[in-house]
């Protein structure tokens, strides 16, 4: 028998989190509750849901804010539920994370169908906010860098840069997927902000013996590694 699937419901409605919970609960899913979405972040670190459900109108933090910060490390599918039902709201979550959509009210017939349906996209995803490599340690979640257990203080474009390329290390990530990541634009024009901002970090990352690199690959992009590596892919990041 397969295992019990696990679903984060994360919404301020307790009416709604308990209709979810029924609902989901007689399709044999675990589910795991959080009414705002400072204890959902939590709950998605520590409880590793194969699923969430996340309403954007959230009693403390936006839910925008919320799935932006679980896909720095986590893919595992999000199916936004939310009252918001513009269409320029649904093209910013799909834009920043999302898998699906759906308006409340909701049937719950199609509640479960599109969850089938992301779960079909994403077989066998697993993912875990805490990179360790040697001396280095990344705790995507926490926002969190430390190298021989100092904890590195980046400034936040410093630091999305560097954790788009600790998620990747090893690999070539290309100029153009840094931008967008960090950016969320296309613009050619800030391919020389990359640099810039490559520069602070590999100056930054010096004060610890030159174990870390960023090596910049010609004409391509840049790829975070360890000294003692001797191996790495020349497959390049540019999704």
């Amino acid at each position: 028998m397969k295992p019990k699937p696990t679903a984060l419901i994360i919404d301020g409605e307790l009416a709604v989190r308990r209709l979810v919970r029924v609902v989901l609960e007689e399709e044999r899913y675990k589910v795991i509750g959080a009414e705002t979405g400072r204890k959902g972040l939590q709950a998605a670190v520590e409880q590793q849901p194969d699923i969430i459900l996340l309403e954007l109108d959230l009693p403390d933090i936006d839910g925008l804010v919320v799935l932006r910060r679980i896909r720095e490390w986590s893919q595992k599918p999000v199916l936004i539920l939310s009252e918001r039902s513009r269409a320029a709201d649904k093209v910013s979550a799909l834009d920043s994370g999302a898998d699906d959509y759906l308006t409340k009210p909701f049937d719950t017939a199609e509640l479960l169908a599109r969850l089938r349906v992301i779960q079909r996209c994403l077989p066998g995803v697993t993912d875990s906010p805490l990179l360790v490599e040697g001396d280095l340690r990344v705790n995507l979640a926490a926002h969190e860098v430390t190298i021989k257990g100092q904890k590195l203080d980046f400034t936040p474009t410093e630091e999305a840069l560097f954790y788009v390329l600790a998620r990747h290390a090893g690999k070539t990530v290309t100029c153009q997927h840094l931008v967008r990541c960090v950016w969320g634009t296309d613009a050619d024009d800030k391919i020389r902000d990359v640099r810039v901002y490559v520069a602070s970090l590999r100056k930054k990352l010096g004060v610890y013996g030159g174990e870390i690199l960023i090596r910049t690959e010609g004409g391509v992009g840049y790829c975070l590694s360890l000294a003692n590596q001797h191996e790495h892919t020349d497959a390049a990041v540019a999704c």
